[in-house]
């Protein structure tokens, strides 16, 4: 929260900054097209905000993003109030009747951003207009980073290549609010598909599933959890899956004998291995080589 840039209106809340774009800076880089694309008009940090309250009619057209931080407020939209708590968020669409304010007895303290441009209602879509409430925001210092970037960079003269960077701020910005599923799910499929390739290159091996758990920084029951969505297999299951294709692979090329083969894929049981392959295969391993010799 230090830093900020200074505030340019005498009354409000103390602590509070807010930068707003004069229709002349509109006007001023209105040509350039990432003005065009995305682009914020205003934006405002306000702590503990006791009364604060806006009422607009017909709204304005501009999507106004409300991010609380802390205490607690309401928006009136549609009909239907949503209440606002820490580290929830809602974007109110352009042109559209609206209230907001702070609660009286536990004040908010947000951050607020105008935003316009061809890209605002693709991350409108993606934020706020299928919820009918606001949106659960992890608390992340980056995302206060941007922002008070944003005002510093709304604050200055705004050439060419600082118009750009606000652009590219206020889309890591909202795209670190609108994707954060997308993101988190990515994060997960890639420390699963790590773990399948931990797997392979330890066929020979036996390995616990608490290992496995620890190998991919899970409790084994997120882990088992996570790896089944992914594979529809339990992480043993599926080690054993790829243990009985690896000795498809060894009865084919080699002339291995069964016990050679088991110490090569980590089965301690001859007896055991037969047992799995003829239930994954449909037939035994000896069979098998016969087959496909």
């Amino acid at each position: 929260m230090n830093n900020l840039p200074t505030a340019r209106i005498r009354d409000g809340f103390p602590g509070q900054t807010m930068i707003v774009l004069s229709q002349e800076q509109k006007n001023k880089i209105s040509p350039n097209p990432f003005f065009q694309n995305l682009f914020a008009s205003a934006v405002g940090y306000f702590p503990n905000a006791k009364n604060h309250d806006r009422s607009r009619k017909n709204g304005i057209h501009e999507y106004i993003l409300l991010y609380c931080l802390d205490g607690e407020g309401w928006i009136t939209i549609n009909r239907k109030t949503i209440k606002l708590t820490p580290n929830t968020g809602f974007i109110i669409p352009e042109n559209t009747a609206h209230k907001y304010g702070s609660s009286l007895t536990h004040p908010w303290s947000i951050y607020w951003v105008h935003f316009t441009g061809n890209y605002a209602q693709t991350f409108y879509k993606r934020f706020s207009a299928s919820s009918s409430e606001a949106v659960k925001i992890a608390f992340d210092q980056t995302r206060i980073i941007i922002l008070n970037a944003i005002m510093k960079l709304l604050d200055s003269d705004l050439a060419d290549e600082k118009t750009e960077l606000t652009h590219f701020k206020l889309i890591a910005f909202l795209s670190s609010l609108c994707y954060s599923d997308t993101l988190d799910k990515a994060n997960t499929d890639d420390r699963i598909d790590l773990s399948i390739l931990f797997l392979k290159k330890n066929i020979n091996k036996i390995l616990s599933i608490q290992q496995l758990a620890i190998q991919a920084s899970y409790s084994v029951s997120r882990y088992s959890e996570l790896f089944k969505n992914k594979t529809g297999y339990s992480p043993i299951q599926y080690f054993i899956k790829l243990k009985i294709e690896k000795s498809c692979e060894y009865l084919y090329y080699s002339n291995m004998n069964i016990k050679e083969i088991c110490k090569e894929i980590g089965f301690d049981d001859p007896y055991y291995f037969s047992r799995m392959f003829k239930k994954q295969i449909g037939m035994a391993p000896l069979q098998y080589r016969k087959t496909h010799s």
